[in-house]
């Protein structure tokens, strides 16, 4: 069959997990539209571009991607340009009058509208230059994806938008107020997602924490209930708000053997006056009370955490504070950030603010205690045993497969190189930990698959 050039399409996407999903959503609707997806933007018709906006510089690199494609489209090496997204849904008609050169903007949606626009494109019809969004997005089903990851792992969202309101924070005026997904809808899609092979479930949410109490639930029957399905699929939960968290979810954590433990819980910072100032709930007392119970209840746990430099106000004191805090509690896996004043957030014009430079070497301080308590749990592995989920194939030259342990995330944490010629992706299989490489990656050899981990051949 002869494909037109005029029906390729590709997607660039940028920004968090979440966001990856509307990437697929979007994919998938083009496929179902008769758009020819191709994986190289260079050799595509028409790009489309899903943006991010969370902050600064996620503005700034999705206003230079829709510039560099905008010149493409200039020098006649690209037909059309799509722009959706986050940057779309929170800037509007404004970022449609700045690039007079894209051919589409579109709010967050299901995009069905969007995939049509495109088809429209493609066939050199007339279409409609701006789509606006429903509004608030009904927490459904999501439709078809096209997954943009591995075979061995995809993320399942359970709900949208968030109710708190942090300072510093301009996703409730993105995503709206949180909507949780029926547990009807989130398990029917994780169902759909084991039957094509998926191995690990990775549960996102603006605040997963938050999921079901719209309806008179709490997240643990969700857990459970997604790790009591068929197959041999695991479980890990990612965006986990620290206050009210729903305790019931920790015997879970330590004793299903398919939900993983690890848990993403973003604490933002150690220093209590901070934490009021950014208007997250509770104390820096109540974050290490927190962290204490975790611990305790989860032997073994694997703690993810975000943490915020530089807001306005914050001192040297605040700052140690939480660089005590990552060597206290051994937070090997971690991220770390400096604040970034944003447009109609509580946050934006807040006096105190802390210099560029200031913030930066608050932010490096925070990384280096970082570094080394990776550095001491990585090195403490050599010589043993851990299983990994298989997420690359072997390389063609040394047989090396790349994938993760229990402890870590896709995308955010670390990976594992093991010699397994054999494997597949979405294998489970046990690695001799030999090494670390300079990025405190592991480093082995195969000794073994898990019995019944076998992806399908």
């Amino acid at each position: 069959m002869t494909v037109r050039s005029s029906d390729l399409v590709a997607l660039v996407h940028l920004g968090c997990a979440r966001n990856l999903i509307d990437s697929e959503l979007i994919l998938g609707r083009m496929a179902e539209e008769g758009l020819v997806v191709t994986g190289d933007p260079g050799e595509a018709h028409t790009v489309v571009l899903n943006t991010c906006s969370f902050i600064g510089p996620a503005r700034e690199e999705s206003h230079g991607a829709i510039r560099e494609l905008v010149e493409r489209k200039k020098k006649g090496d690209l037909g059309a340009v799509v722009v959706a997204g986050c940057l779309v849904q929170r800037y509007k008609q404004t970022l449609a009058r700045q690039y007079p050169e894209v051919d589409v903007f579109a709010e967050i949606s299901d995009y069905r509208e969007l995939a049509k626009a495109i088809k429209r494109i493609s066939d050199g019809q007339s279409h409609q230059r701006y789509l606006e969004g429903p509004g608030l997005r009904e927490p459904k089903r999501e439709g078809a994806r096209l997954l943009a990851t591995p075979g061995s792992y995809a993320y399942l969202r359970i709900s949208h938008g968030c109710d708190h309101t942090c300072s510093f924070c301009a996703i409730p005026s993105i995503r709206g107020k949180h909507r949780s997904k029926r547990p009807s809808d989130v398990l029917s899609e994780a169902e759909e997602l084991i039957g094509a092979g998926v191995k690990e479930l990775v549960v996102v949410a603006e605040d997963s924490t938050a999921w079901g109490r719209d309806f008179g639930m709490e997240l643990p029957s969700l857990i459970e209930g997604l790790a009591n399905l068929d197959g041999d699929a695991r479980i890990r939960v990612m965006y986990a708000y620290p206050n009210r968290f729903p305790w019931d979810l920790a015997p879970l954590l330590a004793d299903h053997p398919k939900v993983l433990p690890y848990l993403d819980i973003p604490i933002q910072h150690a220093a209590t006056n901070t934490l009021r100032a950014m208007r997250r709930a509770g104390s820096g007392d109540q974050v290490r009370k927190i962290l204490d119970r975790l611990r305790t209840e989860v032997p073994g746990l694997t703690l993810r955490t975000t943490v915020l430099l530089g807001f306005p106000g914050e001192t040297d004191s605040d700052a140690a504070e939480l660089v005590d805090l990552v060597k206290e509690y051994g937070l090997s896996r971690l991220g770390a950030f400096t604040y970034s004043p944003e447009e109609g957030t509580p946050g934006f014009d807040l006096d105190g603010a802390v210099p560029e430079d200031v913030a930066s070497a608050r932010r490096d301080a925070v990384l280096e205690a970082r570094d080394a308590e990776l550095r001491r749990t990585q090195e403490a592995a050599i010589g043993t045993e851990v299983e990994i989920l298989v997420d690359e194939p072997p390389d063609p030259d040394g047989g090396f497969v790349v994938g993760r342990g229990s402890m870590d995330a896709p995308e955010v944490d670390m990976v594992t190189f093991a010699h397994a010629p054999d494997a597949a992706v979405g294998d489970r299989i046990m690695v001799r930990i030999d090494e670390t490489d300079d990025e405190q990656n592991w480093v082995g050899a195969a000794v073994g698959s898990v019995p019944g981990q076998r992806a399908a051949r």
